[in-house]
């Protein structure tokens, strides 16, 4: 299952500013009032489109939809697919023409607040309590509200959490660690004793680029990428608090990851599925003994990607199968033992503002919080939206180490502004400078006057 990494290239985002959706303030009655008749008896010739990113709601996941959809309205529920890559582009053409726009619409957790900001959703506050209210995550309730009022509500949920070589963990004689601090020391003396003696050897591989990873850290130390101030919001790098995970960050890359500076958090799996040796795009053995790792940070989908190779006795292809006496996870602890605020990945989902069929539309809503639909995403693997059904994700290690990282979790601020941050990859460039930094202060002060107009869309 491929994720949130893709939700960082937006590449038309900076263009956002509101006008291709119109206005620069909290959307209004006018334009963002549900209808206020009920929905006609016969639907049976009528239809709306539903947008899903990827491939993670699966096969199963959109049946359910459809067909349920089907029996209780008599519409057509249509369901269009679009790339991470290029879903915010194409929002931004679609969604403030009624005549194109998809009625129902997943979004990036990231990317939802400036789209609420820019009117692109219908407010749905009058839905919230039904469709689950408290029960929420309320970090992904507060990306797609404004005001109190709510516009996007959460799809669902994928925390980070480590993947682990327990077998080098072993041999280098580290035991499993219960602090922040702990952690840090086990990894540098994971790498300073390379039990296998492999060449560019990282007892956690953790990419120069790698911010959604990193800012780990820096929440773990109270710290914070952004906050409101007055009114206005403000890049807050230069914190003290944030300088104290910044530092810790830089003595890991210093100390424990010899990934290059300009990597990213794309497939860090290959480094750690044989750590003897490196493998290529393919997952194929190079035969080079390169940038292997003995721990590496990744969301819980990973783990279908992790393990031994070995052949599919149906297909015949490649798959790779986990191996307890190699391969575990660790949920990162913070400083106070308990699991670190972690950046999590995941969806909002909401209804547009120019949606032709909101009544429908809110059916729709209706089913996908449903508790039948909400289990179905914990059993596909996804972190369902309401805390009520999380149980549904099971009980094996990956589903242990998702709720209890996702317990914690924080999401990138909710600023207008924010997905102009990304599209222009300034995370990226920053994080990329940290390694090699002489005065962490100045840099991140440096980058505080470069994010913080950024933030508020005028």
């Amino acid at each position: 299952m491929k994720k949130f990494l893709g939700i960082a290239a937006m590449t038309a985002a900076a263009a956002l500013m509101l006008s291709a959706c119109g206005g620069s303030t909290a959307p209004t009655a006018s334009n963002t009032s549900p209808a206020s008749q009920e929905a006609p008896v016969d639907n049976s010739g009528k239809s709306i489109t539903l947008w899903l990113n990827g491939g993670d709601t699966g096969p199963e996941l959109r049946t359910y939809l459809t067909d349920t959809f089907k029996k209780n309205t008599g519409a057509t529920l249509k369901i269009e697919e679009q790339g991470w890559g290029d879903v915010v582009a194409k929002m931004l053409t679609a969604m403030p023409d009624p005549k194109n726009t998809p009625d129902v619409v997943e979004v990036g957790n990231t990317t939802s607040p400036t789209f609420t900001y820019a009117n692109a959703f219908l407010d749905i506050s009058d839905m919230y309590t039904e469709l689950g209210g408290g029960k929420l995550l309320p970090s992904f309730v507060a990306a797609g509200a404004v005001d109190e009022k709510k516009f996007t509500l959460p799809y669902y949920f994928g925390s980070r959490f480590m993947f682990t070589r327990t077998d080098l963990w072993k041999e280098a004689g580290v035991e499993t660690p219960t602090t922040l601090d702990e952690f840090n020391a086990a990894v540098k003396t994971i790498t300073e004793k390379n039990p296998r003696d492999i060449k560019d050897f990282s007892g956690f591989f953790l990419g120069g680029q790698d911010w959604r990873n990193g800012i780990s850290w820096i929440f773990a130390n109270g710290g914070d990428l952004a906050k409101k101030d007055n009114g206005q919001w403000v890049s807050t790098l230069s914190d003290p608090n944030t300088i104290k995970g910044l530092e810790q960050l830089q003595d890991i890359y210093k100390n424990a990851s010899k990934a290059p500076a300009d990597a990213k958090d794309v497939s860090p799996w290959l480094y750690i599925n044989d750590a003897d040796q490196i493998l290529d795009e393919n997952g194929k053995p190079t035969g080079k003994t390169s940038l292997a790792a003995a721990t590496i940070m990744a969301p819980g989908w990973a783990h279908w990607s992790i393990g031994d190779s070995v052949k599919d006795p149906k297909t015949g292809k490649d798959i790779r199968e986990w191996n307890d006496k190699k391969f575990g996870t660790l949920v990162l602890p913070g400083n106070d033992g308990k699991p670190a605020p972690v950046f999590a990945g995941g969806s909002n989902i909401g209804i547009s503002a120019q949606s032709q069929n909101p009544e429908l539309s809110k059916e729709l809503m209706r089913i996908i919080f449903s508790s039948d639909y909400q289990s179905m995403l914990g059993k596909a693997g996804l972190g369902p939206a309401n805390s009520d059904y999380v149980e549904a994700l099971g009980t094996d290690q990956f589903a242990k180490a998702l709720v209890a990282s996702a317990s914690n979790s924080k999401l990138t601020p909710a600023a207008p502004g924010w997905a102009t941050v990304e599209s222009k990859m300034i995370m990226e460039e920053f994080f990329g400078k940290l390694r090699d930094s002489s005065d962490l202060p100045a840099l991140a002060a440096e980058y505080d006057a470069k994010i913080t107009p950024m933030l508020n869309l005028k």
